[in-house]
């Protein structure tokens, strides 16, 4: 049934491609015959000098502002930036995901549950970066449970990776980096883009992205950018519809001031896909009945649901003095609301226990039902300047910025109907789930802070920064179907802090050293009434070169980075948690992106993170190492155009990403093996029209992504073949 509801789809999607083709096209030609004649389409930032905000060049970024909240050069911040833009989006077939934009990053764990179309899971540095590690803007888009905001890559102009820790910038967040998605911006030139498309599940696409003046203003530049998708998931019985729409203005009276104001709208309904609660046995290992297939669903497709809403309203502005001294501003509000139910696996039914030789294949499931409310809003706003004092120059930086965050939540869940895993059958009327969780979160934190970078000696480079945080979380325990909890709060403070040294080589070469502080506020108490936050210390030390001769840059990082006070349980029966847990991340990241000439563009990375627990309530656990991220990655993308001839505009590319092996459980007694995909593209673009056809996994390798514990692994993406039209008008 699953396999004819998929060839439908395709079917569905592909006629819901052709016509948005026509859609756009026609829409296009309008364009064109309006009265008013386009100029040459130039996106802002191309011909000029590289932005911290505006288009990367091919796939080598020179500058970024998350390391340092100012447009500073790569290589001037004092730890491991890696920029993925665009057009390397493009090229690899990003569509709907962002953590599929980040398979070829060194340090970082992407989709490590295997495909999930609701959620962008990421660890950097083996740390759970997915709820206190993403910004949009500099701006931090926190989230707790299942209160998380989802962005499209086609809002993006490109995603920054920031490695190790960011709180002397940002305030709490994730111990091994952050992730900052840079959004489009109206642009100097105007800009008409359609795109549509269709991939072989039969999910189809079609988005818009329009930037030009307001009439004849020379003042205002507006930019609209919108897309809808959907169709069938590579699971059985899986589906989605999304879409987004982005609107923006900026105003510029001036050369010394401009505001952008933007606002954006987006929305998914969908089936949720089958993987990530697959057990171990049964897809790392063979079960007695064999493998669970990569597109099984053991949901129950006529209750199954996952939608959301999600909206934002934002602005930026900023204004240079006479004196040399620059103000900024930004702030953004966000609201969100979620509910998902239906069943999910949990291990083997405890009434035909798995026992491996066994002929048992009855999985049990779990009812789960939840409605989340979000409101989310983030506000920063700083002075830069330049000042000389003797023989050395600064350019400072003095900032407060304020987060707020609220969670309504309400989760339910009980033992469900087991399924079998070798013929499931669905329709099994379902329990009523019980309320385990009712909470309203509230969590405020305001943070000061300041930074000096300094020049001295023809090439030394020295980078301060401190901050200091205030930080108050309440929780309202509602009643739930088991009581109701104590309510708590608690005020928290603290201080973080970075040194950075560097020396620029004449030659490109610029070797660095750097050590920080951060921390991340809990919001779940333990046994022990501490509630401190998360806390350690990052040393790295690196090299970074920019080559004289070649438009490239390169990056080799040595890391050392502890976090302690964390909440660690001693599992069942009493699930006593405590905040004693410490965890040791040591590793080396090494990567380098090239834009050889015209026809050759050229990316690689190798990293190897060695995890291991110092210290937890479970005595068993110290010493081992943390579940689901893999010890090594390595990747390699090499891009060909063709730009004279009879083929030119033709391009063609491939890449190679590697995952080794990782472990499925705190003790260590079950491993994921190793593995390597090859990925593939073709495009051919001519008189403004491209084409493309890219390929996912082409010869279909079946393995585990990773594993969150026995019962808790996901199949890595099978092959997927997604063919794009677009037109630049």
């Amino acid at each position: 049934m699953g396999k004819k509801k998929r060839l439908f789809g395709m079917s569905f999607g592909l006629r819901a491609s052709v016509a948005l083709i026509g859609v756009c096209a026609g829409w296009s030609a309008q364009a064109q015959n309006a009265d008013t004649t386009l100029a040459p389409i130039v996106l802002q930032g191309e011909g000029a000098a590289e932005s911290a905000t505006g288009p990367v060049k091919g796939y080598v970024a020179k500058k970024s502002a998350t390391g340092s909240k100012s447009d500073t050069p790569l290589n001037e911040i004092p730890q491991a930036v890696s920029v993925v833009g665009k057009e390397e989006m493009d090229d690899r077939g990003v569509v709907n995901k962002i953590d599929e934009a980040l398979r070829y990053t060194p340090g970082v764990t992407a989709e490590p549950f295997g495909v999930d179309p609701d959620t962008d899971w990421v660890y950097i540095r083996g740390f759970d970066a997915t709820q206190t590690g993403v910004f949009l803007d500099g701006l931090n888009l926190f989230s707790y449970g299942f209160g998380g905001f989802q962005i499209d890559p086609f809002m993006l102009e490109r995603v920054d990776v920031l490695k190790g820790p960011a709180s002397v910038l940002y305030g709490g967040g994730n111990a091994g980096g952050i992730l900052n998605y840079v959004r489009k911006r109206p642009t100097d030139e105007p800009y008409y883009y359609t795109e549509t498309g269709i991939n072989s599940t039969g999910n189809a696409f079609g988005g818009f992205d329009i930037s030009d003046k307001v009439g004849s203003s020379d003042t205002m530049t507006y930019r609209l950018t919108g897309k809808v998708s959907g169709g069938d998931n590579y699971s059985d019985f899986s589906h989605d519809l999304r879409g987004f729409i982005m609107p923006q203005l900026t105003v510029s009276p001036d050369e010394a001031t401009k505001l952008t104001v933007w606002g954006s709208l987006s929305g998914l309904d969908q089936v949720h896909t089958g993987n990530g609660f697959f057990p171990y046995y049964g897809t790392v290992k063979d079960a007695a009945f064999g493998k669970i297939d990569r597109d099984a669903f053991y949901g129950e497709p006529d209750i199954d649901e996952g939608k959301y809403t999600q909206q934002m309203l934002g602005y930026e502005f900023e204004h240079e003095f006479d004196n040399s001294l620059k103000f900024v501003s930004n702030a953004r509000y966000g609201h969100l609301w979620k509910h998902e139910q239906g069943p999910y696996l949990y291990g083997y039914d405890t009434g035909n226990p798995y026992v491996p030789g066994s002929d048992g294949s009855v999985l049990n499931r779990l009812g789960f039902e939840h409605t989340s409310k979000a409101h989310s809003f983030a506000a920063d706003n700083r002075l830069e300047g330049e000042a000389d004092t003797g023989p050395i120059s600064h350019n400072f930086m003095f900032g407060l910025d304020y987060r707020y965050y609220q969670l309504d939540n309400k989760q339910a869940s009980s033992p469900s109907t087991p399924i079998s895993a070798t013929d499931p059958i669905y329709g099994t009327p379902q329990g009523p789930n019980a309320v385990y969780s009712n909470q309203l979160i509230t969590q405020n934190q305001l943070g000061i802070y300041a930074q000096d970078q300094l020049r001295f000696g023809n090439g030394w480079l020295v980078t301060l920064n401190g901050r200091y945080d205030y930080v108050h979380t309440d929780t309202d325990n509602r009643e739930t179907a088991f009581g109701t909890s104590p309510d708590y709060e608690f005020t928290k403070s603290a201080w973080s802090g970075r040194a950075g040294l560097a020396y620029e080589f004449d030659n490109g070469l610029t070797p660095y050293a750097s050590v920080g502080t951060f921390f991340n506020p809990t919001v779940a108490v333990s046994a022990t009434p501490n509630n401190a936050p998360e806390e350690g210390e990052q040393y790295e030390i690196g090299l970074k070169y920019d080559p004289t001769f070649i438009d490239g840059t390169f990056t080799a990082s040595l890391f050392h980075l502890t976090k302690r006070n964390v909440v660690v349980s001693s599992g069942a029966p009493l699930f006593l948690s405590s905040q004693i847990g410490e965890v040791e991340s040591r590793g080396i990241e090494l990567e380098g992106k090239i834009n050889l000439n015209d026809n050759w563009k050229l990316l690689g990375s190798f990293s190897y993170t060695d995890l291991e627990v110092k210290d937890d309530i479970v005595a068993a656990y110290i010493g081992k190492k943390p579940y689901l991220v893999p010890d090594m990655t390595a990747s390699l993308w090499l891009d060909y155009t063709v730009t004279e001839g009879a083929l030119e505009g033709l391009s063609l590319g491939g890449g190679v990403r590697y995952q080794g092996e990782s472990w499925a459980d705190r003790l260590n007694t079950l491993k994921v093996p190793d593995a390597a995909v090859v990925d593939a593209a073709i495009r051919y673009k001519k008189d403004g029209w491209e084409g493309s056809i890219n390929v996912a996994n082409v010869f279909d390798k079946e393995y585990v992504k990773g594993c969150g514990g026995e019962f808790t692994c996901g199949y890595g993406d099978a092959r997927t073949i997604t063919f794009k039209l677009s037109k630049v008008w």
